[in-house]
């Protein structure tokens, strides 16, 4: 497949997305170590411990990644990673603001 066609079905699978209002953008989130316990917390406050999530964020983030592992139901991944089949298979799409703000320039351009 070409190029455009691939972001075609980006932008197709998130406004489906955006549509069933399975989107959120949280503040960027920064840990000083790696801790499950702290993304669980986060995620139970948000209602989606038992959603498949997939956090999208602007750059690798060690610690984030690390935390988020072990949780069986959510998974991270870069926004320059991002593929349609990860957009589909998760129930909500969490979005940092830094990677929230990267996808509305890349979209406007």
């Amino acid at each position: 497949m070409n190029r455009k066609v691939k972001d075609l079905a980006k932008i197709s699978a998130l406004s489906h997305k955006a549509i069933d209002q399975a989107i959120l953008v949280l503040e960027d989130i920064n840990l000083d170590a790696p801790k499950t316990s702290a993304i669980a917390t986060i995620m139970s406050q948000l209602n989606l411990d038992n959603k498949k999530t997939l956090v999208i964020l602007p750059e690798y983030n060690d610690n984030v990644y690390l935390s988020t592992r072990n949780i069986p139901n959510i998974a991270s991944t870069l926004l320059a990673d991002i593929n349609t089949y990860e957009i589909m298979n998760a129930d909500v799409l969490v979005f940092t603001e830094s990677a929230a703000k990267i996808l509305n320039e890349e979209e406007a351009a």
